[in-house]
């Protein structure tokens, strides 16, 4: 009966993520639940105790995050993009991918999906418009670089996996580069093939279009390309540190995120008072944002584990891998799809099932990797996620319009990410 019980109160958890009901919320509701109903309500407060403490975790995002923010401040970030502008120019029909990979690498400098679709969809959509792509193909290839945070080793999810599995986030990023770098790719193709038939068809681009330049960039801007590296510096400061290629640079993530703002703060010379500001804004705001997540996921996960769900659900599991892979890949997908965020799905499976992947037969590494990727690339089709609605307003249709165009191309890479990570 409390198996039955706990299955309805998780089943009204997702309605309320579906109806847009705080996220932060909904998890600690739920958690909180589940515990009184296992007579033990005191079990949430506890893992809200050892959430608070989990000082590597906590380090890593909020220095990300602050560093993240200054690269915004200081408009870092569109030299960046304006390199990538200049070079898409020349790419002709290969255009969209060269969107989506371009999107991807930002992405890994500002994590935010939503902060990133704001910067460069004003600028990359209007150039796919005037290239002929169609507008929700436009749309599209923004959204499928959009997982391309967790190229950054200071992102919650590659910090997460690598502390559950206690290894380096830097193992996280190379695990995860090939299948992210690969999927963007077939998924971009795809989307090429797409326009192709689309042209054949008949489809016509509308009359107007809009300036190649894009509504973000002015057309007499300068690129600094010095200023261009810097929001991508503390992630090679981090890859030559761990590859071993310059030993002497090879430190914790939240020293490179520093030394990245530090850069930032010497080459544009901003006003030092508001530099700071900004910094220490980000981190707060990562706080309450991100790692307010991590805090209710836990909470909830708390409550699972009081009612016995957890240990159920791991003897299931424990069976057979092939069931464990498979709630991996479509439990976070689906949810994602349908409540417009991979994070909260994504980082409860992760902390639930994920950290026994070895009963199972599995990589904690691996299975968390997969678990993070299909929640990435379920959010990348959801039309209610806030990155989708950006775009699809930028290329001026429905966000259930773009989401329809993204079903094929993000059903190749989630089958290529599964092969990668579980297959090959």
């Amino acid at each position: 009966m409390t198996m039955i019980l706990s299955a309805v109160v998780i089943l009204a958890m997702c309605w309320a993520l579906v109806k847009k009901y705080e996220t932060r919320l909904v998890l600690i509701a739920g958690g909180l639940i589940l515990a009184c109903m296992a007579g033990d309500p005191l079990a949430p407060l506890v893992s809200f105790s050892k959430s608070m403490k989990q000082a590597n975790v906590f380090e890593v995002i909020i220095a990300s995050m602050g560093f993240a923010a200054v690269v915004k401040m200081t408009g870092l970030h569109t030299h960046l993009i304006a390199v990538f502008l200049k070079l898409l120019k020349k790419a002709g029909p290969f255009v969209i991918i060269g969107v989506s990979l371009a999107t991807t690498i930002v992405n890994s400098a500002i994590p935010s999906a939503a902060g990133t679709s704001a910067a460069v969809g004003t600028i990359f959509i209007p150039l796919l418009l005037s290239a002929g792509v169609p507008a929700p193909l436009a749309a599209a290839a923004v959204m499928a670089g959009l997982y391309g945070g967790n190229l950054n080793p200071g992102h919650v999810h590659p910090t997460i996996v690598a502390d559950l599995a206690q290894r380096p986030s830097i193992e996280f990023v190379q695990m995860v580069a090939g299948p992210i770098l690969g999927s963007v790719v077939i998924s971009s193709a795809l989307m090429v093939l797409i326009a192709f038939y689309m042209k054949k068809r008949g489809w016509r681009p509308d009359e107007v279009k809009l300036e190649a330049d894009g509504e973000g960039i002015p057309p007499d801007f300068k690129i600094n390309y010095l200023y261009s590296i810097i929001p991508l510096l503390p992630l090679i400061i981090l890859l030559l540190g761990n590859f071993g290629i310059v030993s002497a640079l090879k430190m914790p993530v939240s020293h490179a995120m520093i030394i990245g703002a530090v850069v930032a703060l010497i080459a544009v010379r901003p006003n030092p008072g508001t530099f700071v500001k900004t910094f220490f804004k980000g981190m707060g705001d990562s706080f309450g944002n991100i790692f307010g997540i991590i805090v209710a996921a836990n909470i909830f996960v708390a409550g699972m584990k009081s009612v016995g769900l957890i240990q159920a659900l791991i003897e299931f599991m424990s069976s057979s891998p092939v069931i464990a892979k498979g709630a991996s890949i479509v439990g976070p997908f689906v949810i994602a799809v349908l409540c417009g965020s991979g994070e909260a799905a994504s980082i409860a499976f992760n902390n639930a099932v994920s950290a026994h992947a070895p009963q199972f037969g599995l990589d904690i590494m691996n299975m968390g990797a997969m678990t993070v990727l299909s929640g990435g690339i379920g959010r990348s089709i959801s039309p209610v996620a806030g990155a989708m609605i950006i775009c699809a307003g930028i290329a001026k249709v429905s966000p259930m319009t773009v989401a329809k165009f993204q079903i094929i191309p993000m059903s190749g890479a989630l089958i290529f990410v599964t092969l990668m990570l579980y297959v090959f």
